[in-house]
Formats: structure tokens, C-alpha cells, sequence
């Protein structure tokens, strides 16, 4: 699948992986102690759903458009608050023009002692990236592939945080990949919290992927899983789901 983000920004993917991703911050920040955030495959940070690319697909209409008017059940707004209040922040003059990606999202979830490091290996995304959060002290921009980051970027020096890897599958081997890279980053830094995202296209690459995963060796792994459709004959972008460590 050609996954370059503009083109899918706020869909509904992006809708459970970021709504994940908040939950999982205001975790860590249950106590004082300083945690790092590492984003593995950190994209632009702000994308433009006025944009061609996001016109192109318009995903964003039956994602983020739909749960930000969405009348939720009380248990629901409060944990989707951080969520949407980070939607919101980015649209300052109210509707929805632009959406936030990862960094963004996380970044406006740090405490002055936690810390980000984005990592984007495409030159132009990172050099966004970079101007995004020029002189901010508490993000580190780092131009690198981000399987590389499960390596030498591990443990962080706060010993605590998390680690998101959501990778754009446009390659063959990417399951295999995000299952090594699990297990290379666990063997470094077992305390770790570890969010995975994947899609749900190929069913059968799935199922082996949860099946490499309970092969690891490692405790305390959760899949999280929505499903949007069932399958059909031919794959299709049917699904969503976020791995879990710790």
C-alpha cells in the first residue's frame, strides 16, 4: 500500500492509533518522573486537510470529522478529551482545516520535564519537521530511519516512556521488520512501553504477525483492533490495530 501520510491524515486509522497514543501519555504522566517519547516514523507533524492530497481521498471526512461533532457517552469524551483537545488546538479559528500528526499530538501532552525525540528519514518531511519545532528544547529532530532508532536510541536516558513505531508500509516485509524491531528494543530496554501500529489489509500477514509476536518471549502485549469492514476477496484497507508492550 502506498501510505504517504498526507493523503490519509485524520482517517480512521489515525483516529484509534492517536487516540491510543494520548491514553498511553497521560499514563506516564500518572507520575512526576521525567519520560521520553521516541517516534520512530514521525511524518510532517501538521498535515493540510485543504491540501490536494487529502481532498484526493477525503478519509479524513469519515475519521476525525466524524468523531470531533460525534455526540460521545460521558466514559467516552473523557477519555477521548486529550485526543480531540489536541485536534482542536491545531485548528485554533475553530472547523477543521489541519490535523496533527504523532509529534504534535505528543508534544502538546509533555510536561516541562519530559521530552520527544521525532525521528523522519525523508529529507523533506524532516526538514517540516525541524521547522515545526524550531528552537523547542524539548523536541529532538532526527533525520534517520526509524528501524535503526530501536537500536541505538534505546534506553532513553529518562528509563522511562515510550516508544511509537508506525511505519508506512510501503514496503514488502514491514510485519517482519516491526516484529524484529520489537525484539531488538525489548532485549535493550525491557521497561519500556511499546505502541506498534499496523493495518489490516492482508489478513493472512496479520495473523502471522500476532503469531511472531506470541512467540517473543515477551509479557504483557495487547492487540488493540478495529475493523471497519469485513474481509473481501481482494485486500483491502479493511482495519486498524496497535500492539501494546507493557
Amino acid at each position: 500500500m502506498n501510505y504517504r501520510h498526507a493523503y490519509h491524515a485524520g482517517n480512521f486509522a489515525d483516529v484509534v492509533k492517536h487516540a491510543v497514543l494520548t491514553r498511553l501519555i497521560e499514563y506516564l504522566k500518572l507520575k512526576d518522573k521525567a519520560f521520553r517519547v521516541v517516534d520512530t516514523h514521525a511524518g510532517v507533524g501538521l498535515y493540510d486537510l485543504s491540501a490536494g492530497e487529502a481532498q484526493k481521498t477525503g478519509e479524513w471526512r469519515s475519521g476525525i470529522a466524524r468523531l470531533l461533532d460525534a455526540r460521545l457517552a460521558p466514559e467516552a469524551a473523557v477519555l477521548l478529551a486529550p485526543y480531540l483537545d489536541a485536534v482542536r488546538a491545531a485548528n485554533p479559528d475553530g472547523g477543521l482545516l489541519r490535523y496533527p500528526g504523532s509529534p504534535l499530538i505528543v508534544r502538546g501532552l509533555l510536561r516541562k520535564q519530559d521530552r520527544l525525540s521525532a525521528i523522519e528519514l525523508h529529507p523533506q518531511d524532516c526538514a517540516a519537521l525541524k521547522t515545526l519545532f524550531a528552537d523547542d528544547y524539548q523536541v529532538r529532530v532526527l533525520e534517520l530511519d526509524g528501524w535503526l532508532a530501536l537500536g541505538a536510541h534505546l534506553p532513553p536516558k529518562e528509563k522511562r516512556g515510550l516508544v511509537l513505531v508506525d511505519p508506512p508500509f510501503e514496503q514488502e516485509g514491514e510485519f517482519g521488520r516491526l516484529a524484529e524491531g520489537l525484539r531488538k528494543a525489548y532485549r535493550r530496554w525491557p521497561g519500556g512501553i511499546y505502541a506498534l501500529w499496523y493495518p489490516v489489509k492482508d489478513r493472512a500477514a496479520v495473523r502471522r504477525f500476532r503469531e511472531t509476536l506470541a512467540g517473543l518471549g515477551v509479557p504483557k502485549i495487547m492487540d488493540i483492533r478495529f475493523d471497519i469492514r469485513p474481509a473481501a476477496a481482494e485486500p483491502r484497507f479493511d482495519g486498524t490495530g496497535m500492539i501494546i508492550v507493557n
